[in-house]
């Protein structure tokens, strides 16, 4: 039986605000970071859990800490105790200890803090049963799933019995699903060339290296001043054609009638969606931004605090493609939730990617809604942002814009140790130069 003795959690970060990685309207600046936990058992082979929430630099520090005042619920238990009752875990997660619930109550850094214990733990149990995130999760039987998983606060638009009755649905074709997945991959779109600190001529440069990948979908950061944002539209199009498709971006920065302006602007050239475009929390301001925008989708999510809010999107017809962030939802059990209520609705599941090692988390997820829970591909694409994949021992494997399966157990969430130690906060090296 492996017993979780310690956990250890380290502030990692990386100074990408030095060359302007990931700049956008309204985050000029980050430094890509991660709040990382390692489970450490009492294993023989010296087993370990892996996970992380993402940050973008100062304030970092407030999650570490939220890890550690959340320790005591996990450190001693046998990982059979959790993964017996997977769906009573994550309750008594998230609800057992009332005053860290208050800081919440799921949402902000305590919630994210779960999240990277969550997943940490996902990582173990799927290293123990020797297979990747993703294929554990599809083999398991839509009984075992449905166990996994807390519908409180959203029976009202999914209960268990119907989240049972979805996954049943697509039992027949799972394992052609996972043939083709094999075969072909999943099909991806790269922000790449669209981080708004870059240059016009870097942006051109960018586009044309990523076209030559193979890549057909393209995303822009906009929201900066109008004028700016429609020169960089052009020189994407110039760069990538009309026949390849172009995803917009504009990071909260806009009121609602400011949205539908700048999008009726924009829409020359041909946006597939505008992602973020005022604030995350304004469920009916995406909903009237949807209602008022012809032939331009509207998504968003990777600021979607939990389970909650994304029904809410749903039930308001407030979006076209939901963009769940791995780190930001409570971890698997709550994404695995949202996945569910997306295909009630009929909401196609694009991930949010990029960031610290939220790329190589999402495949998972992906996949897995592919496999058992949507059984489609239509209007569902993987976001990927070539940044920091060289850290993790089992990174991202992209061909011709596809993300390539995962073979390796666990989630894809380890860093190498070379790397930690190098990056750490602020005694590491990378913080000394």
């Amino acid at each position: 039986m492996t017993t979780i003795t310690s956990i250890e959690v380290r502030d990692i970060r990386f100074p990408t605000s030095r060359s302007l990685d990931g700049s956008d309207a309204m985050n000029e600046a980050p430094d890509y970071s991660a709040t990382y936990v390692t489970l450490h058992t009492d294993s023989a082979s010296g087993l370990e859990g892996h996970g992380f929430t993402f940050t973008i630099g100062r304030g970092n520090e407030i999650c570490v800490a939220a890890v550690k005042s959340l320790a005591p619920m996990i450190v001693g238990r046998s990982l059979t105790s959790i993964t017996d009752d997977m769906g009573g875990f994550w309750r008594y997660m998230t609800t057992s200890d009332s005053q860290l619930r208050w800081l919440g109550p799921d949402r902000g850094v305590i919630h994210m803090a779960t999240a990277a214990i969550v997943n940490a733990v996902w990582d173990l149990w799927a290293k123990t049963e020797k297979k990747p995130l993703w294929k554990m999760l599809a083999d398991m039987t839509p009984e075992q799933l449905v166990k996994c998983l807390d519908f409180r606060f959203v029976t009202d638009a999914l209960t268990p019995k119907e989240a049972l009755g979805l996954l049943k649905r697509r039992e027949s074709g799972k394992a052609q699903r996972t043939q083709d997945l094999l075969a072909k991959g999943y099909p991806g779109y790269t922000t790449t060339p669209g981080w708004m600190g870059y240059s016009d001529e870097k942006v051109q440069r960018l586009a044309q290296e990523a076209l030559a990948e193979g890549w057909t979908h393209f995303k822009q950061k906009v929201g900066g001043d109008l004028d700016d944002d429609i020169r960089r539209a052009q020189v994407l199009r110039e760069a990538i054609g009309w026949e390849n498709s172009l995803m917009m971006d504009a990071n909260q920065m806009w009121d609602v009638d400011q949205a539908i302006v700048a999008m009726r602007n924009l829409a020359e050239f041909d946006p597939m969606w505008i992602e973020e475009p005022t604030n995350p929390d304004d469920i009916l301001g995406h909903a009237e931004i949807r209602r008022r925008l012809d032939n331009i989708g509207v998504a968003t999510g990777e600021h979607c605090s939990n389970r909650v809010m994304f029904k809410q999107l749903f039930q308001a017809n407030a979006i076209d493609y939901c963009q769940l962030d791995c780190a930001r939802l409570g971890g698997v059990n709550e994404v695995l939730v949202v996945l569910l209520l997306a295909a009630k609705f009929d909401v196609p599941v694009c991930p949010h990617g990029g960031g610290v090692g939220l790329c190589e988390m999402t495949q998972h997820i992906s996949m897995f809604d592919y496999i058992a829970v949507s059984g489609s591909l239509d209007g569902r694409f993987l976001e990927y942002v070539d940044h920091l994949h060289e850290h993790f021992i089992d990174p991202v494997i992209i061909q011709k814009g596809h993300y390539q399966v995962p073979q390796m157990p666990g989630y894809s969430t380890s860093i190498h140790p070379e790397s930690l130690a190098y990056h750490v906060f602020p005694s590491g090296e990378a913080w000394q130069e």
